[in-house]
C-alpha cells in the first residue's frame, strides 16, 4: 500500500505542484482510511467508503473534515484507476456531506487601522510586512497574487501595478497613496539584499514569499492587534470600495487619494 500512495505523491508532485504540506495531509488521510479498511484497494467498494464515512461522523468530525477526507480517497482512487491498477473509482458513488458556507467576516476601519499600523520599525521584514498589508488592503489582490508580483511589475510613477491572473492573464490595478509609500519604504531594503529572484517580496532567505507565507504574516499582526477572530488575508477586501474611502479620508497621512481615483476611472474607460 505504501508504494501506491509513494506513486500518488509523485503524480500529485508533478502534475499539480502540491505543497509538502497538502501531500502530508493526503498521506495523512489515506494511512487513516487503510488502516479502517484492512483490505487492498480493488477489494473496496462504495458500501466500504460509506462505512468509513460513517465512522468519522460517529467521532463527531467536522462535516468540512470529512469532506476533505472523501475528496482524498477519490483523488487517490481516480489515479489508480486513470493507471489500471484498480477497475474503477468506488468514491465515485458516494455523495459528499453537505458544508454550511461560512459567512464572510467584516474588520470594522479601527481594525483595519490596527492591523495595517502593527508593523512599525523600519527593518527589512517590517517594512515588507507594512508593504503587504497596505497593498493587500488596497488594491484588492489575491494573496496568490500578491506573491507572483515581480520588482518591474510596481510603477510608483503612475501608482500602478502589472497583475499576473488566473490563466496568466494580466492586469493593471491602481493602488493607493498609502500602498504606495509603503512600498517606496520597502524597495531599498529589497534592494539591498542583491539576490537574483526578481520577486517583489521575499523571505529573510532571499527567496520569493509563498502564499502560506503571507498568511502567517497577516495572523501574526491580527493576534498583536488582538482582533477578535484571526482572519486570513481576504477578509482586507471585503466590502473594499467603502472601506478604502474612508480609509483614505480619514489616515492621518492619507494623500493623492483624488489622483487615485481618477486614475481607476480612466482604467475601467479604457476597458
Amino acid at each position: 500500500m505504501n508504494k501506491l500512495i509513494e506513486q500518488f505523491n509523485i503524480s500529485l508532485k508533478a502534475e499539480r505542484d502540491v505543497s509538502v504540506h497538502t501531500l502530508r495531509a493526503y498521506n495523512k488521510d489515506l494511512e487513516e482510511f487503510f488502516s479502517f479498511m484492512d483490505k487492498k484497494p480493488n477489494d473496496i467498494d462504495n458500501l466500504d467508503i460509506r462505512s468509513f464515512l460513517a465512522s468519522l461522523y460517529s467521532r463527531k468530525l467536522k462535516k468540512t473534515s470529512i469532506a476533505r477526507k472523501l475528496a482524498t480517497i477519490r483523488s487517490f482512487f481516480k489515479f489508480l484507476n486513470r493507471e489500471a491498477l484498480v477497475k474503477k473509482n468506488p468514491a465515485k458513488l458516494v455523495s459528499s456531506p453537505k458544508v454550511p458556507k461560512a459567512l464572510p467576516k467584516f474588520l470594522t476601519i479601527d481594525e483595519v487601522f490596527s492591523l495595517i499600523d502593527a508593523p512599525k520599525g523600519e527593518t527589512f521584514s517590517m517594512s515588507r510586512d507594512k508593504a503587504i498589508l497596505e497593498l493587500l488592503y488596497s488594491s484588492g489582490l489575491r494573496v496568490s497574487e500578491l506573491t507572483t508580483l515581480d520588482m518591474n511589475d510596481f510603477d510608483m510613477k503612475e501608482f500602478l501595478l502589472r497583475v499576473k491572473g488566473k490563466g496568466k492573464k494580466e492586469r493593471i490595478v491602481p493602488i493607493g497613496s498609502k500602498a504606495v509609500d509603503a512600498l517606496k519604504n520597502y524597495l531599498p531594503e529589497r534592494i539591498a539584499i542583491k539576490k537574483k529572484s526578481q520577486a517583489l517580496f521575499l523571505n529573510n532567505r532571499g527567496e520569493r514569499l509563498t502564499d502560506r507565507s503571507v498568511r502567517r504574516i497577516v495572523v501574526k499582526y491580527s493576534r498583536m492587534v488582538a482582533l477578535k477572530n484571526h482572519l486570513g488575508p481576504h477578509a482586507l477586501n471585503v466590502d473594499i470600495a467603502h472601506i478604502m474611502e474612508v480609509y483614505d479620508k480619514a489616515h492621518p497621512m492619507a494623500k493623492n487619494s483624488e489622483k487615485l481615483r481618477v486614475k481607476s476611472e480612466e482604467l475601467k474607460v479604457k476597458n
